[in-house]
């Protein structure tokens, strides 16, 4: 889902990135942490009400406030990828450019940049820092 709501947000478009964002929070309420290791659920314990805000303001906001909250959302996801693996190829994208030239980052499927921040205005605005498998 967090795949889904970034390219959302690549498209601009703020219905479908709110509409996966809700899905986000369904799936954490019937996410079954019995099933981590200890290490595991310390990690997703400390980003968890975080995680469940920012899906939360992208369901219910416009695209510009969705993508402040991706930005802190992508860096939650960033650490879930880092204590549990990917599970698929995935790539750690950063814009100098985003969030008031503070940077930014996101997690992408693909190795192109398609910036979730600005999306057309600046698609491929950003570079490739890290992969994970």
């Amino acid at each position: 889902n967090y795949i889904a709501v970034k390219n959302a947000l690549t498209n601009s478009n703020e219905e479908e990135a709110a509409t996966v964002a809700a899905k986000i929070t369904v799936t954490m309420k019937g996410f079954d942490k019995s099933l981590l290791t200890a290490e595991q659920k310390k990690v997703y314990d400390n980003i968890e009400s975080d995680l469940k805000e920012n899906a939360d303001h992208i369901a219910k906001s416009k695209i510009d406030h969705q993508r402040e909250h991706f930005s802190n959302m992508s860096i939650d996801v960033y650490d879930l990828v880092k204590a549990f693996g990917a599970g698929m190829t995935l790539y750690h994208d950063h814009c100098p450019m985003a969030n008031d030239n503070k940077g930014a980052m996101w997690l992408s499927e693909s190795k192109d940049i398609r910036n979730p921040y600005f999306g057309e205005k600046m698609m491929t605005c950003g570079s490739v820092k890290e992969m994970f498998r």
